[in-house]
């Protein structure tokens, strides 16, 4: 019986229809493809789909539960809708920068309104101000501010200052945000990846109107864009494989021939071939076909069939370190070999630069024991936590986001997230 593969899509027109058409050309009536239709949702029922590519999901909660169903069921659900759910942006530059791969300087920012059903008092673990003094100086301007969560570019924003930083957060309603240094690229690429393994780098201009971002062409040439190339690959394997996306792109900004990844987290990326171009379009229907071939092909009934990453993985099973198999002669002991320190080499430049800087954080000291309290000593008063005033000199309108320690009565006082600020134009740039 022929393996069924279905496409879950909403309002996209080209891509959908298109890759159902190569995927029965390419299963030759062993592998079928169709665009999944559903009249009902029964708890722990499999409804026949080997594999099923989700384009729609984020946007329909319905369907998610549904695709949590079907992998939970023995569908390879294409990306996996468990690890979707619990995916965001700030996490993958997080993830990232463990990775060794290099993204811009980036800080969380709390909503600038509460979230449903939240109290003041919901909000007494942070603290009012925040060190805006440190963020701005850390981050620089100009900068961007988009959220946490979400794509399709929404909600993005380029700020220049404190001010405009205020102003701005306050259209953004009970959304999350991050705010995100400034990478001012001499070139840009758009990288589709399929399967943690199919690779196709577009240049891509994100300046350039929607319909145009794609008509652009590479601003290096001969070995400098092949060493280019070949690291734009590599991490966007490497970030794959890490978050186990199967159907994703990754966005590089190249400032100073550094690759930065700039985002990552696009489960159901563009693929119309209205704006990606003919010949872009035809790589990812042939690819996601072929791959979507190869999932059902090696469908395993009632097993997990959705790939998972290995940030996932060797949190649930850590890796065993790998040891050296013993050699075959092992009647003479072995001679204990003499190691010799070797002068410790400079790193270039180069390799600083294209290292990204994680600032280690010191272990705090060890209290000094002092055996047992004397007799008749009095218990140790516990700490008052007093609102700082800031050591820059900056003038603030003090953000009211909440009370700055926490305390056991409800806090006092409106919440505001974040008000806007005064910011003196002072404030040091990085660069």
């Amino acid at each position: 019986m022929a393996k069924k593969v279905g496409i879950l899509f909403g309002m996209e027109d080209t891509f959908p229809w298109a890759f159902i058409d190569e995927v029965n050309a390419q299963g030759e009536g062993k592998v079928v493809a169709e665009p999944v239709l559903i009249d009902k949702v029964q708890q722990g029922i499999d409804y026949g789909y080997h594999v099923i590519i989700d384009r729609i999901s984020q946007e329909a909660p319905f369907y998610r539960a549904y695709l949590k169903n079907a992998a939970l069921m023995g569908t390879a659900v294409i990306n996996n809708p468990f690890w979707w759910s619990a995916d965001e942006k700030f996490f993958n530059n997080c993830l990232s920068m463990q990775l060794g791969v290099p993204v811009p300087k980036t800080v969380l920012l709390p909503s600038k309104e509460r979230p449903d059903d939240t109290t003041e008092k919901s909000f007494r673990n942070l603290k009012a101000p925040l060190d805006w003094d440190y963020i701005f100086n850390y981050i620089g301007f100009p900068a961007y501010m988009k959220p946490h969560s979400g794509g399709g570019w929404k909600s993005v924003y380029r700020v220049d200052n404190a001010e405009d930083l205020f102003s701005k957060h306050g259209e953004t309603g009970q959304l999350v945000m991050m705010l995100q240094e400034e990478i001012v690229f001499e070139d840009y690429y758009r990288v589709y990846c399929l399967g943690q393994k199919y690779v196709h780098i577009m240049p891509y201009e994100p300046r350039n109107e929607f319909h145009l971002r794609y008509a652009t062409e590479p601003k290096t040439t001969g070995e400098e864009h092949k060493k280019l190339m070949k690291t734009i690959h590599d991490y966007t394997i490497k970030l794959n494989k890490a978050l186990g996306y199967d159907f994703n792109t990754v966005e590089f900004a190249v400032r100073d021939g550094i690759p930065y990844a700039i985002d990552f987290c696009n489960p159901a990326p563009d693929a119309d071939v209205n704006s990606v171009g003919q010949a872009n379009f035809d790589w990812i229907v042939k690819h996601a076909a072929k791959f979507a071939i190869e999932k059902a092909l090696s469908h395993k009934e009632k097993q997990n069939n959705s790939s998972w990453g290995t940030f996932i993985k060797n949190a649930a099973v850590p890796e065993a370190p790998k040891t050296k198999k013993a050699g075959a002669k092992a009647s003479a002991p072995a001679k204990k070999a003499v190691v010799k320190k070797a002068p410790a080499k400079k790193p270039s430049a180069a390799t600083k630069a294209a290292k990204p800087t994680v600032a280690k954080a010191k272990a705090a000291p060890k209290a000094k024991t002092t055996g047992k309290p004397k007799a008749g000593a009095t218990k140790p008063k516990r700490a008052i936590v007093k609102k700082e005033t800031t050591k820059s000199g900056v003038e603030a309108k003090k953000m009211k986001l909440v009370t700055t320690a926490v305390k056991r009565e409800p806090a006092k006082g409106g919440l505001e997230l974040p008000s806007k600020t005064a910011h003196k134009s002072g404030t040091k740039k990085t660069k």
